[in-house]
């Protein structure tokens, strides 16, 4: 499963933070990042996925 997420989280970034956290404050602060850029997004995200 972390697979999945790892991919899903390179092109939606928070929808992985979401599969992971669910509707918590990561999730919004993911969204915030990904809105200010992709890129931190995208490394948030996977520090979420992987770290857990």
């Amino acid at each position: 499963m972390d697979i999945i997420r790892v991919i899903l989280a390179i092109f939606v970034p928070p929808l992985g933070v979401f599969l992971q956290e669910g509707l918590g404050t990561q999730f919004w602060i993911n969204v915030i990042l990904t809105l200010l850029g992709y890129v931190p997004g995208i490394i948030h995200a996977l520090y979420i996925i992987l770290s857990r």
